[in-house]
């Protein structure tokens, strides 16, 4: 395979990314290895399927590790190990960068703690914990219509069967993974068991609007957080909640506050020592009080989800 590197700014730890994906019921991430994370997915430009083993170095003084990379690209029924400078290697490290949210200067992150004891708990209780992102808005985008009023572990069985049945299967360090269906592929699906039609229909314009360039990740992210929004919600079944997540979790905007998301409110005014009614009540409140975490508003905002979801 060949090797593209990255060179942490700030604090990061790839086993923490991994005990993440672990929890994260989207991910059906199952290789219990904090040695290597092992990814599959669709490339940004919708043709292609990336497979990556990815390991990060060891240091004795504290420093955040290099991190390593080993990549094939897979179309056409073939199969190619892209040097780091070719136009498919840097692609990829592109997207990987952008899944283990390396793409972000984190350096002044720790700094948040200084002003904030909400933040400096949540560091210290996840230390080196960056978000770890869906592969794609692409990707996001199919999570929330797929999930779209059933239950998270149906819709990630789902998810995970369409990958298994319809998305390429790639060899990363001694597993088999299956990539999510490129566009091409899931436009053509007439019927996928535990869907709906409408939500199959959404999916098919889902499709177009990814080979359109509609969801292209660097887009949305330079335009103001209000804007790209707008555009995702013009999407068929991409309300405000699902416009948020994609932005957040497949784009990886790193500064943006979740304004739909109660459990994240919930666990906020908890954090903060608010009356419980100001989770709902109080929506700017909370957004205010977010100011603080700029400009990570996002991380800031998955550390608080997580800490949560640990909570008895």
């Amino acid at each position: 395979m060949a090797a593209v590197s990255f060179t942490p700014a700030g604090p990061f730890s790839l086993a923490a990314s991994i005990r993440f994906l672990e929890g994260f019921t989207p991910a059906s991430y199952e290789h219990a290895d904090e040695e290597v994370l092992r990814l599959a997915f669709v490339s940004d430009d919708g043709h292609t399927v990336v497979g990556a083993a990815v390991r990060q170095e060891k240091t004795v003084d504290g420093a955040p590790g290099t991190v390593h990379a080993e990549c094939t690209v897979h179309a056409d029924g073939r199969t190619t190990r892209p040097t780091a400078g070719s136009v498919a290697g840097r692609a990829a490290r592109a997207q990987i960068a952008r899944i283990l949210s390396l793409d972000v200067d984190a350096t002044y992150f720790p700094a948040l703690a200084d002003k904030d004891e909400a933040v400096a708990g949540l560091q210290a209780e996840f230390p080196g914990l960056r978000p770890v992102l869906f592969h794609s808005p692409y990707e996001a985008a199919a999570w929330t219509i797929i999930g779209n009023r059933i239950r998270e572990t149906q819709a990630a069985a789902i998810k995970a069967r369409l990958a298994q049945e319809h998305g390429r299967a790639v060899d990363v360090a001694g597993r088999r993974l299956h990539a999510f269906p490129a566009p091409a592929a899931l436009r053509t699906l007439d019927r996928v068991p535990g869907l709906t039609g409408l939500k199959v229909e959404r999916l098919h314009a889902l499709a177009e609007a990814t080979l359109d360039g509609r969801l292209d990740a660097a887009v949305l992210r330079a335009q103001p957080a209000e804007f790209a929004l707008t555009d995702l919600r013009q999407l068929p079944g991409i309300g405000p909640f699902s416009a948020e997540l994609i932005l957040i979790r497949g784009a990886g905007h790193p500064d943006v506050f979740p304004t739909v998301e109660p459990r994240l409110h919930r666990a906020m005014a908890t954090a903060y020592g608010l009356d419980a009614s100001t989770a709902d009540s109080s929506p700017r409140r909370l957004a205010a009080l977010a100011d603080a975490w700029r400009p990570y508003r996002s991380w800031v905002a998955l550390l608080m989800r997580a800490h949560a979801r640990n909570r008895p």
